[in-house]
């Protein structure tokens, strides 16, 4: 007799895990709720090795970030465990509308994740994408870079604010980064660095000469550029990897930089979970209004709101508005300070059809004088469909 399959749903919490173990759906979902004994498993090494015992097949868990589910998922996978991710919104529907849950807790939330294998094990489109190690380990990557960009925007702006007064020529100075890595006006506020320049400046400064407080945080910025630096040289490092050499090669036909490459890839590697039976899908539907046969661009449209960029209609009335509320925030803002800083900009503009064609469609957009938030929007949108053609070229060919 063929032992029945292990299911474990777990919550995570910040220290800790509730876990539900089934081998099949109960008939009864709120009953067992009341009756089941839960487990909970904190985070140090009894906790890990008692959540291992269990033996389970299938993990399924909650996207929880990248930090505290990361641990959980990493001990399961090591071990030989499949670990399958469920989306907070589905989720939170599946337990509420489908389960009728009574409440949302912790131990509601691990039930429910392992009936939700049970009713949908067999469309993978239920679940969140599992991304191979080194995809997962630049998405990783990416927030950290994300955060230490938020980090030093409060810390230079306390910088330039003393510097007003203790050393005003050099308050509103570009801080770019130079051939180390670090802006060398930060370097030399720490005194890691000589510069006849500043030197010569600070003599005849009209400030109040440069406090401790300054260097300290010059310091910290330079540490912080540093992090930065190390990792954009291992993000340049993993992108080289063969397996995303066509991709890279696509990225580079608009101009994209490291770290906007690094983004699209941690989120829309491999392209072909977007095909189907390795080919873009379209279906042709009769449309609700017009009657006529219509295509629909299913692939096209996962791609787009894989990248925030896909707008869907919302009507109520005679109210009717498009907006953008899915997908991926960073890679939406990204996409848009790329079309800000190389399209809009003449002279970063490359010389190639891709270019060609958003270049024109934005300075139309711009002459007719519609508004530039909604140009810019458009031409991200336009240019994520070209990225899409480029992509599934070569599988096509």
């Amino acid at each position: 007799m063929q032992n029945k399959i292990k299911i474990l749903g777990l919550d995570v919490s910040k220290s800790s895990v509730s876990a539900c173990l089934l081998e099949s759906k109960p008939a009864q979902v709120r009953q067992f709720y009341y009756e089941y004994q839960f487990l909970k498993f904190n985070a140090n090494r009894a906790g890990i090795t008692a959540m291992l015992a269990l033996n389970a097949d299938i993990a399924v868990i909650e996207p929880t970030g990248t930090n505290y589910s990361l641990i959980w998922a990493e001990h399961l996978r090591r071990a030989g465990v499949d670990v399958l991710s469920v989306g907070h919104k589905e989720l939170r529907n599946y337990r509420a509308n489908h389960l009728a849950l009574p409440d949302k807790d912790d131990d509601a939330d691990a039930l429910a994740l392992a009936c939700y294998w049970f009713d949908y094990c067999g469309d993978t489109t239920r679940f969140v994408d599992n991304r191979c190690g080194i995809i997962r380990h630049i998405r990783r990557l990416i927030l950290r870079l994300g955060h230490l960009n938020r980090v030093q925007s409060p810390i230079v702006n306390r910088l330039r604010q003393d510097l007003a007064w203790q050393f005003p020529e050099v308050a509103l100075s570009k801080s770019q980064p130079g051939k180390l890595g670090v802006a060398p006006l930060w370097l030399w506020l720490a005194g890691e660095t000589q510069s006849v320049r500043y030197n010569a400046m600070y003599q005849n400064s009209i400030g109040l000469g440069i406090g401790d407080e300054v260097r300290f945080h010059a310091q910290r910025l330079c540490s912080l550029q540093r992090e930065e630096r190390l990792i954009e040289s291992e993000l340049q490092q993993l992108l080289s990897d063969t397996r995303f050499t066509v991709y890279t090669e696509a990225f580079n036909k608009f101009g994209f930089g490291l770290r906007l490459q690094a983004m699209i890839m941690s989120q829309i590697y491999p392209v072909e979970f977007f095909l189907k039976d390795g080919k873009p899908e379209v279906q042709i539907r009769k449309g609700r209004k017009s009657g006529k046969p219509t295509k629909r661009y299913i692939s096209l449209r996962k791609f787009q709101k894989c990248l925030g960029l896909a707008p869907s209609l919302e009507s109520s009335g005679d109210k009717h508005q498009s907006k953008v509320n899915s997908g991926s925030k960073l890679c939406r803002k990204a996409f848009w300070q790329w079309v800000f800083t190389r399209l809009e900009v003449k002279r970063s503009r490359l010389n190639n059809e891709i270019y060609t064609t958003l270049c024109e469609f934005l300075d139309t957009e711009k002459t007719l004088g519609k508004p530039i938030r909604l140009v810019r929007s458009r031409v991200a949108s336009k240019a994520v469909k070209l990225l899409f053609r480029e992509l599934v070229k070569p599988i096509k060919d």
